[in-house]
């Protein structure tokens, strides 16, 4: 009888890595403290009366062009949006020729901004997969924090064995 981590034949392994850089907010690039900025300012017109968890995203397309989208929640749940399809969305929607090229994220609750960086749910993930294939181009990712924020240079750190049309 054979332990659950016993195998009978030799298989071949895969690790998988993925690269967050850590930094302060005090660290960031103008530009990206700009971007978290603006993604703070949208968790403030996110419709969340059933979580009071309040999510913004501010996505920068690669003219410069910033859109926000902030989570909408519904009693009806899951019929709501999180901020980061709603950003993507929105931008994809009117900006359909220009690639995205950062993610801004920010989370506020019980009153102030979350200690520690959300990441995106695994559908968000997915949907930012999309725009990174769609565009050709990373999509980077930053993720804030009050303590610490997150930075990603593609969303495949996120989502390493990502479902894709492209295998």
């Amino acid at each position: 009888m054979h332990q659950k981590n016993d195998y009978i034949c030799n298989m071949k392994q895969i690790n998988i890595t993925a690269q967050i850089r850590v930094c302060d907010y005090t660290e960031l690039s103008s530009q990206d403290k700009i971007l978290v900025d603006t993604a703070k300012e949208a968790t403030q017109a996110a419709y969340a009366p059933y979580s009071h968890f309040q999510v913004g995203a501010a996505v920068q397309l690669t003219d410069g062009i910033v859109v926000t989208g902030n989570n909408q929640e519904n009693v009806a749940y899951p019929s709501g949006l999180c901020a980061e399809r709603t950003a993507l969305f929105y931008a994809n929607a009117h900006y359909p020729d220009r690639a995205v090229d950062t993610i801004a994220i920010a989370a506020y609750a019980h009153g102030d901004y979350v200690d520690a960086p959300i990441t995106p749910c695994g559908g968000c993930r997915q949907v930012i997969l999309e725009a990174q294939n769609r565009y050709q181009h990373p999509v980077r990712l930053i993720l804030y924090g009050k303590k610490e924020v997150y930075i990603i240079p593609k969303i495949t750190d996120l989502l390493p064995l990502s479902f894709s049309e492209f295998g």
